[in-house]
């Protein structure tokens, strides 16, 4: 049966909702107060009204018509408002400014890959306006809702926090069910607004990222040590990585280390320095340490090295483990597979585990790399910062078959590289073998710092005809970019 047959959809079970943060606008991600005030200057001059400008923009936060009846005759306010908002883009949105701690706020909630949606009382089209001209990067505006009016559509967007600087803003998160967080930098100050009950009270917005940061992982840690704990038993494909050794010190936790096996795949793809590490950090943790030998190698498709090719590893993987769960009584094979891999876009070993019953906790809890590289350290975990360290096939280019020797090549000569910038403080190293040929790619930073040419002597002393250092740095996954067509094996 062919690759393409075998595929299978691979419904994304999550044990947390999406992340989806809702912002309030005026005063919450923008100053608008002089573009509001220049609007209203405006009806004082065609009117003749004799408006505290000042006192509307102190005040922002209720319906345009609220405060438009401050002013005008109720016969007269539905055509003041009319005109308000003919003359708004022309006069208000180019004077409002992003509030300190904006993009930095929006790029969390993208960091830890969720959805951000802006829910106003402000005219909808204006909302647009505002965000379109300062490039927020929002997924979702909606405008004209005011107070508990907003809970519906934070309800809509399956909004679990929202963000606002007025009283009205925690009405409509209580509403819809969210955490209410509340900044001062509106008419409240944060006395009024904890006392008014939010959930949350910062000063402004240059706080938001660490708290939503310590949030959701608390959040996502949560869901992790609840699924797992669901497990009597538990083997988990463990490499040595960072998020299979998170994964493993988790569930050690989760159910005792006596209920935890750890197994490491010994085959010739695994860099020869992995091994020792890998049993010392089991060892640690107190863990059953196994070390089953694995024969990916003897499958065509793992040699032939198309872009499928992790798909015969990790099958060659999970099939070689489930003897070793049954001889243990053990129900469940978990993966070290994180939410920041699983909408990588190409990754069909995470099919093939999922097609052999493998189950994946870190994705599951939407755990990102950065999420489980924090929590690990926060454990005191010695795998916290290690380099990510992909297998030795992942370095040979697609369409040359994968034997041992050129593994063991590949191995050498990144050894030879690491050794040489050892003294630099290197995290990534990777030799990619081309044929005769290798690139090699380190951490950017140091190309400007080192000898490159001594790299590449010592990379042609293990057999490469020539070589030559990637100015671009290193790069994960970069192999992928030489593939001619990887929409096929996504």
């Amino acid at each position: 049966m062919s690759t393409a047959e075998l595929q299978s959809a691979d419904p994304v079970t999550h044990d947390v909702p999406e992340l989806v943060v809702g912002f309030d606008l005026d005063m919450t991600l923008i100053d608008s107060r002089p573009g509001i005030q220049a609007v209203w200057d405006l009806l004082v001059a065609e009117t003749g009204v004799p408006i505290d400008t000042d006192l509307v923009v102190s005040r922002l936060g209720p319906p345009l018509t609220w405060e438009m009846a401050n002013w005008f005759p109720a016969d007269q306010v539905d055509a003041m408002v009319s005109r308000y908002r003919e003359v708004y883009p022309a006069h208000a949105i180019t004077g409002s400014l992003p509030l300190p701690g904006v993009a930095e706020s929006l790029a969390a909630v993208r960091a830890l890959r969720g959805r951000t949606v802006v829910v106003s009382a402000k005219y909808t089209p204006s909302v647009k306006l505002h965000l379109d001209h300062l490039r927020l990067d929002v997924d979702e505006p909606v405008g004209d809702l005011h107070g508990a009016e907003k809970g519906t559509a934070l309800r809509e967007h399956q909004a679990t926090i929202y963000v606002g600087d007025h009283t009205a803003d925690i009405d409509g998160a209580k509403a819809a069910g969210a955490v209410a967080v509340s900044v001062a930098t509106g008419p409240f100050s944060a006395d009024e607004l904890r006392a008014y009950g939010a959930d949350v009270v910062l000063n402004d917005l240059t706080e938001f990222p660490a708290w939503l940061d310590a949030y959701v992982l608390e959040q996502r840690l949560e869901a992790l040590m609840a699924r797992l704990s669901g497990y009597e038993k538990l083997v988990v494909a463990f490499s040595g990585g960072a998020d299979s050794a998170f994964l493993l010190a988790a569930a050690a936790r989760a159910i005792g280390p006596a209920n935890v096996v750890a197994a490491t795949a010994v085959s010739p793809s695994l860099p020869v320095a992995e091994l020792e590490p890998a049993a010392r950090f089991a060892d640690s943790l107190g863990v059953r340490h196994v070390t089953p030998h694995t024969h990916e190698m003897d499958r065509e498709g793992y040699q032939a090295n198309a872009g499928d090719r992790c798909y015969f590893c990790k099958a060659e993987l999970v099939e070689t483990l489930q003897p070793i769960a049954d001889e243990f009584g053990i129900e469940a094979i978990a993966t070290g597979t994180n939410a920041d891999d699983a909408i990588a876009g190409f990754r069909p070993g995470i099919r093939a585990a999922f097609e052999r019953g493998a189950i994946t906790p870190l994705r599951d809890a939407r755990l990102t790399k950065a999420q489980i590289r924090e929590a690990s350290r926060g454990w005191g975990l010695e795998t916290s910062d290690k380099p990510a360290a992909a297998c030795l096939s992942s370095r040979i280019a697609y369409g040359i078959r994968i034997t041992p020797n050129l593994l063991v090549r590949v191995d050498r000569a990144e050894q030879a590289v690491r050794d040489l910038l050892t003294p630099y403080g290197v995290q990534n190293v990777r030799v990619r073998d081309l044929g005769e040929s290798a690139s090699i790619e380190i951490d950017a930073d140091l190309l400007s710092r080192v000898d490159l040419a001594a790299l590449v002597d010592a990379v042609r002393a293990q057999g490469f005809t020539a070589a030559a250092v990637d100015p671009r740095g290193f790069r994960s996954g970069s192999m992928n970019e030489r593939l001619a067509n990887p929409d096929r094996y996504r």
